[in-house]
């Protein structure tokens, strides 16, 4: 292949090829490891406002509706609270009695997960959309960023559905195993305290083969789980539906499914050693100033109580 004469080549002969175009945060080219990772660390450094308020946003969004969800049922229900607490000593309240409770907190129940749901799925996807801006190195304001993320929540929500839905087999399995050897295990204690004899071997072997299932069907989910690893991501840049979005991730990750296997293992990896950093540096500045006021606590005792975790904590202290 010839190119012509310039920086990148050699006038009409063999000559090097020109670099890709790279107009935002990673060549248009195909990816390595090491452009995948620049162009997180990129985008981050140049969208974090966006990135970062839109996900405070979503996060007091879902506290929010949480908040007037309890408030709002303990409002409902706060003359039969009154009246439950008011009972003399003794007295067992009725199934009638705790109905309202029971109904006013399990419909705030449902609108928090609900709101937890909706918000969630709005910081999901306003990722993609930021992140097809940062490709183009176009800047992107909140206004706009609100907008199309809103636009494609539906859409997010039904293929993380799905997509949860196509990997719960081996979870479905562990819980259904932990009941059996649950059961096993109160039967037996019940024998021990009334003297009788029942055979709970059966539920105890029943609970560890959904155990042994779980083992044999946990590659199939991690399979789907790459599989429809961009779901997501679909839904919003390429505005497909739920079921588009599971059938066009699978479309891209087709004989590539190691190579995006292992990117999204290391940077999942990635992101859950920052956040425990970060978690324990809260902790840490959080404990410090109480701790340090407790009465008769030296400073340095009072830190190494706050996080064992720092280093000095265990050298020897200075006289």
């Amino acid at each position: 292949m010839t190119y012509p004469s310039g920086p990148y080549g050699h006038g009409y002969g063999y000559g090097y090829a020109p670099p890709p175009p790279k107009p935002g945060v990673i060549p248009l080219a195909p990816l390595g490891l090491g452009d995948v990772l620049t162009g997180v660390f990129s985008t981050y450094g140049r969208y974090w406002k966006q990135l970062v308020g839109m996900t405070l946003i979503a996060y007091t969004g879902a506290a929010v509706v949480m908040a007037g969800a309890f408030t709002a049922a303990f409002l409902a229900v706060g003359d039969d609270v009154d009246r439950l607490a008011g009972m003399p000593s003794g007295q067992s309240p009725e199934f009638a009695d705790v109905q309202p409770l029971i109904v006013a907190f399990g419909l705030a129940w449902l609108a928090s997960v609900a709101g937890w749901v909706v918000f969630n799925g709005l910081a999901a996807a306003s990722v993609p959309v930021v992140l097809q801006e940062a490709v183009l190195g176009r800047r992107i304001g909140f206004g706009a960023l609100w907008r199309r993320a809103w636009s494609r929540v539906g859409s997010v929500i039904g293929s993380v559905v799905l997509s949860t839905l196509a990997m719960i087999l081996p979870m479905v399995l562990v819980f259904v195993g932990a009941a059996f050897l649950f059961v096993a295990l109160i039967t037996d204690l019940a024998d021990a305290a009334s003297g009788s004899d029942h055979d709970s071997a059966g539920l105890a072997v029943t609970g560890l083969l959904f155990f042994l299932l779980t083992f044999a069907t946990l590659p199939l989910s991690v399979w789907l789980w790459v599989k429809f690893s961009l779901a997501t991501t679909a839904a919003v840049i390429e505005r497909q539906g739920p079921v588009g979005s599971l059938r066009r991730s699978s479309a891209l990750v087709r004989g590539s499914w190691w190579r995006i296997f292992g990117i999204t293992l290391l940077i999942g990896l990635m992101v859950g050693v920052v956040s425990v950093v970060i978690q324990q540096i809260i902790s840490f500045v959080g404990m410090v100033p109480v701790s340090a006021y407790s009465p008769g606590t030296t400073p340095r005792r009072a830190t190494c109580s706050a996080s064992s975790a720092a280093w000095w904590c265990w050298s020897p202290s200075p006289s």
